[in-house]
């Protein structure tokens, strides 16, 4: 009896222990395995304070190159599903930006706005892109911006998903939790996990639970990075007087279901940018390009197809 109760004891440390070892396994797995299907290369990249990772595809020699941000506290992958569709046609860069993914993180190595953008056009720089399309999403979206307005002879156009950057009319229910002093981005247990994952989309694509428990995890080991990333974050420099230096084409692209940013802060963006077209999509959250990636490519093709 006493074996069988050491062995149903083993049994149940080891699933507990290796539980989100397999799926941080199965996760990296299949981003490689996407990647490679879409015919997208993990590229490092040396900039003067730290290495890049990057994924990077598309003729080397194409005439438009499209530069994707991703968001705080995501990483490069996010992009994938989008940027199949376009490494036929352009030069496709995907950074994971400083202190996410495998680019790493350093303790006081600045991550404000403006500093992220300076990185970017060091990244382009040593890629040899001399004028890019660039499209980010919320933090990236803030970062997109931030390089129309500030280097304008390297953008080429400029589109926005959900971007950070301007002050909201109304609170999001993030914008709610802030205020109560609680950060949802900053996760202590798997069900706190669970409770911020479905703040971030509306219809997310399936991923099995011990994906989503290991994703979770990393969460939880980044907690303390993550909170000196945002607090750096948001203390730059706000978009809003800025924005009428946005002299390329651009383009707003929002979820009205978005929990994370309101949509109420579209009039913001559309005051300020003279040339900005605005799509609104119902039924969608805070990651277009995740929740309906086929979609969201097609409107940016339609939108950069007329910018050549």
């Amino acid at each position: 009896m006493l074996v069988l109760v050491v062995a149903i004891a083993v049994f149940v440390a080891w699933s507990w222990l290796s539980y989100p070892a397999i799926g941080h396994w199965l996760y990296d797995l299949n981003m490689a395995i996407e990647a490679k299907l879409y015919r997208l290369h993990k590229i490092v990249v040396p900039i003067s304070e730290m290495t890049v990772s990057t994924w990077q595809g598309g003729p080397y020699e194409a005439s438009s190159s499209v530069l994707m941000l991703h968001g705080y506290s995501a990483d490069k992958n996010i992009w994938l599903r989008f940027a199949r569709h376009f490494v036929h046609d352009y030069r496709v860069i995907i950074p994971d930006l400083a202190g996410h993914g495998e680019t790493g993180f350093k303790t006081g190595g600045g991550y404000d706005i403006g500093l992220q953008a300076k990185r970017m056009i060091q990244l382009l720089d040593v890629c040899g892109v001399e004028k890019v399309h660039v499209i980010g999403n919320s933090m990236g979206g803030y970062i997109a911006a931030w390089l129309a307005a500030t280097y304008p002879e390297r953008i080429a156009s400029v589109a926005l998903i959900d971007p950070a950057g301007v002050t909201a009319p109304q609170l999001s229910d993030m914008a709610r939790q802030l205020a109560q002093g609680h950060n949802p981005f900053l996760i202590h247990s798997r069900e706190e996990f669970r409770r911020f994952y479905a703040m971030t989309m509306a219809a997310p694509p399936w991923v099995p639970g011990l994906v989503l428990d290991a994703v979770g995890q990393r969460y939880e080991q980044r907690r303390d990075e993550l909170a000196e990333i945002f607090t750096d974050f948001h203390a730059s420099a706000p978009m809003e007087p800025k924005l009428p230096d946005i002299q390329c084409p651009a383009l707003l692209l929002w979820g009205r279901l978005d929990r994370l940013i309101d949509v109420s802060s579209v009039p913001a963006w559309s005051k300020g940018i003279a040339n900005l077209r605005v799509e609104i999509w119902d039924g969608i959250g805070h990651m277009p390009m995740v929740e309906q990636p086929a979609r969201t490519a097609q409107l940016y093709r339609e939108f950069l197809g007329k910018k050549h």
